[in-house]
């Protein structure tokens, strides 16, 4: 009994220790690791913080599909260039971001891969698809 106690005793301070690894290495780094969960948010509480706030609504779809019809402001980022070339379009991790793409899939991954670039304010919105107001064509 004793030999299980100390077994598991062990497996709680390793565990316990590999897990500030990394919060150590981007501490020393002067970073702020603290990661924001996801957020989904329908089209009528996308619509409302756009009409309300200052926020950049990132289109995460291809340029042929953005030229097709996009949300009136949105900036197109491709989902598959967002590690490459966000940091350039929002230097701000604070920024409010507002991510839609086709259907929601990309969006979901887009938004996804922010939160995990650092970016505070991220919330997606799902598709186009499902945007019953107007879109720039």
């Amino acid at each position: 009994m004793k030999r299980i106690i100390f077994i598991i005793f062990v497996m709680v301070i390793v565990f316990a220790g590999c897990s500030n690894v990394n919060n150590d290495l981007n501490l020393e780094k002067g970073e702020n690791i603290e990661k924001s969960e996801y957020k989904k948010i329908s089209a009528e509480e996308a619509k409302k913080i756009i009409e309300e706030e200052d926020v950049v609504i990132l289109d995460v779809r291809t340029g042929e599909e953005y030229n097709v019809g996009h949300i009136k402001d949105s900036v197109l980022l491709p989902v598959t260039e967002i590690p490459d070339k966000v940091k350039n379009i929002i230097p701000d991790k604070e920024t409010k971001i507002l991510v839609y793409c086709r259907s929601g899939n990309r969006s979901a991954t887009a938004s996804k891969t922010l939160l995990d670039m650092g970016y505070k304010n991220v919330m997606d919105f799902g598709g186009i698809n499902s945007w019953p107001y107007d879109i720039v064509k």
